[in-house]
């Protein structure tokens, strides 16, 4: 049996202390100061515990920084998405060559070896990463929002964050045990679908068109934090077992949950996902239209182009790329522009407004949108948050 992908970078990262060490490291972080972590550096911390950052050991110093913000690669010249930072107010006491205690409210989870403190400019990084520096954008409002001054280093950690034993700990596996789970069922080639929506039929046609061409699928919902009308984690993660019990085969899928914090930022996501999922073991990954965009801020089919600028061999996974997929009445049933030659007068789409907007006047969802099992739990969970 074939061994999993290599990790990115080649080695699959784990910072997580063993027992005796979590012990000293724990006494040690009392006599450290203290770096509160926001939602999203919780997130970052998690994934680069359990090696879903690899090759990162820590936050960013200055060098990956810039080389990231830059060029979407590592000083080292590996691709890589997204500026992986730590950012603080001000230094305050803070010196190069010592270390800080990283705290979950006051919960010391990990200590940092503060190996740089720089500083970075928020609208320089949201043009070169986002592409825009309009604080309506999701991702350049948090962006602006933080501080501007930033801890690279190593980090030892001592517990994973609450989340990881409070929210869906059955789904949270590690890189480690994806892998170990794809050699189990004998799956050489994995294809990962990065989620934040419930799916609908249009991601079905894709994981199905994708199944008939690599062994499993991981179907791998982002749980972090996301923008505040996007459908919470536990109402996607519900729609999604129902789905999956009524119209996959169960040996062909594994349902996983990605901690990771949403960022919005279209290509240079749609890259850092993939590299994620190559951690994870995955060899291919669904692009589809607008991977993690937001608003118009990105053209449809950004996020599948920016793997051109990268040589397929020093990424490591295959993009599997999507046309827009729709309902067509003519065709009856879930087509692309590459395979419809009819009128969009007879394609059936909605957009997530257009969804939140018919389930708050109490309308069902279009069977040829949406499968009724999902529809059901979208509708329930309105009405708990909404009583009509």
């Amino acid at each position: 049996m074939n061994a999993p992908i290599p990790p990115h970078g080649g080695v699959l990262v784990n910072r997580l202390l063993d027992a005796s060490a979590r012990e000293a490291a724990l006494e040690q972080a009392q006599r450290l100061p203290r770096v509160h972590l926001t939602e999203v550096a919780l997130a970052d911390l998690e994934m680069i515990a359990v090696g879903a950052l690899s090759p990162l050991t820590g936050f960013m110093t200055r060098a990956d920084y810039f080389s990231v913000r830059d060029s979407a690669r590592l000083a080292n010249g590996l691709p890589w998405g997204l500026p992986v930072t730590l950012t603080v107010p001000t230094r305050g006491s803070l010196q190069v060559g010592g270390q800080a205690a990283l705290m979950e409210d006051e919960q010391p989870l990990a200590i940092l070896d503060i190996e740089d403190i720089y500083e970075i400019d928020p609208l320089q990084e949201a043009q070169q990463v986002y592409r825009t520096t309009d604080a309506a954008h999701p991702g350049v409002a948090r962006l602006l929002r933080q501080g501007r001054v930033a801890l690279g280093g190593a980090v030892h950690v001592i517990d994973l964050p609450r989340a990881a034993h409070t929210q869906f700990p059955d789904l949270r596996l590690t890189p480690e045990q994806t892998r170990a789970a794809f050699v189990q069922r004998g799956w050489r080639q994995i294809v990962a679908f990065q989620t934040r929506n419930p799916i609908h039929r249009a991601h079905e046609y894709m994981h199905k068109v994708a199944l008939e061409l690599v062994d499993g699928l991981l179907l791998h919902p982002l749980i972090g934090e996301t923008k505040a009308d996007d459908v919470p984690a536990d109402v996607r993660i519900a729609s999604y077992r129902a789905l999956l019990a009524a119209y996959y085969p169960a040996d062909r899928v594994l349902l996983a949950a990605f901690p990771a914090a949403m960022r919005y930022a279209g290509p240079r996501e749609a890259l850092w996902h993939a590299i994620a999922r190559k951690n994870y073991g995955c060899t291919h990954i669904i692009i589809g239209r607008d991977h993690a965009g937001v608003g118009s801020y990105y053209g449809s089919c950004d996020a599948q182009r920016i793997f051109d600028d990268f040589e397929p061999a020093e990424i490591g996974i295959t993009p599997l790329r999507f046309e827009h997929t729709f309902y067509c009445r003519a065709c009856a049933g879930v087509v692309s522009r590459k395979t419809c030659p009819h009128l969009p007068s007879q394609h059936l789409t909605l957009s997530g407004t257009q969804v939140r907007a018919m389930l708050a006047r109490g309308e069902a969802l279009p069977p040829e949108f949406t499968r009724p099992e999902v529809a059901a739990i979208l509708q329930g969970a309105l009405r708990r948050v909404d009583p009509l």
